[in-house]
């Protein structure tokens, strides 16, 4: 199992538009974060977790061949308005709908912004189609198992995900944009290869967890190594990295994970 960041920054990116901080004059790449978003390969599936706005220029850069089907975790605009960009993987499927498994609230946003693209098949040849599907607490397939956790997010919940895979066993956890875990979700990620967390800042926030609850949860799944996501630019790379416990860094965009 491969684990692509393809963005780890929060809903305004880093460098932000119009700030002079140190974070966003840095020259360190590793604070420049695109809107946070994933791509996980298994068994020989590629599989996106959500399609920020810069998915197209990270989908070329990795190169990534085909996307199998999209999970979904909310609807906000920084995890869903890159979904336009799916229909080069349509075509690819010969205008087939890509399968989307989200929440009632992630469906209903998707039916919002992208009503013309909610068919069975693409309207034109060449333009997006998506099929919605709720997300079961476990989706069975033949290459892994896909445990699913709602988490609160503040006014509604998201999609926290486990993905197993069947031929290693190895896990991974994916927790973002929460605003804590739940018992629920640590017995559900407990014992990890993998866990990625939400980590916004070192203040603390309504919807996200900060980055010392974001490491007490990663030391209450224990998983082998956590990484941190969704970071704002009041998170320097180098300084804070260097502040975390053993087994927790922060993660960056295009950072590539075997699991």
């Amino acid at each position: 199992m491969k684990l692509y960041f393809l963005g780890t920054g929060t809903s305004q990116g880093v460098p932000m538009i119009g700030c002079d901080c140190d974070v966003c004059r840095s020259t360190d790449p590793r604070n420049t974060r695109f809107r946070t978003h994933a791509h996980v390969e298994i068994g020989g599936l590629n599989i996106q977790i959500d399609a920020a706005p810069e998915f197209r220029l990270q989908a070329i850069k990795h190169r990534i061949p085909k996307i199998d089907f999209i999970i979904l975790t909310h609807g906000h605009a920084d995890h869903i308005l890159g979904m336009d960009d799916m229909r080069v993987y349509c075509e690819k499927k010969g205008g087939e709908a890509i399968t989307i498994y989200t929440n009632e609230e992630g469906e209903k946003r998707m039916r919002s912004i992208f009503h013309y693209a909610i068919r069975d098949r693409a309207e034109i040849y060449g333009y997006a189609a998506f099929k919605l599907v709720r997300m079961p607490k476990r989706l069975e397939l033949p290459e892994c198992v896909i445990h699913s956790v709602f988490q609160d997010h503040g006014r509604f919940e998201t999609l926290g995900l486990v993905f197993e895979e069947r031929d290693t066993g190895k896990r991974l956890a994916y927790y973002t944009d929460c605003h804590s875990v739940s018992e629920k979700a640590e017995q559900l990620a407990k014992g990890a290869d993998v866990a990625v967390l939400d980590g916004l800042r070192q203040k603390m926030h309504a919807s996200h967890m900060s980055i010392e609850q974001a490491c007490d949860a990663a030391k209450r799944i224990g998983a082998k190594q956590s990484f941190l996501i969704h970071m704002t630019h009041h998170v320097d790379h180098e300084k804070v990295d260097s502040t975390l416990p053993d087994g927790v860094r922060l993660s960056y965009d295009n950072l590539i994970v075997e699991v």
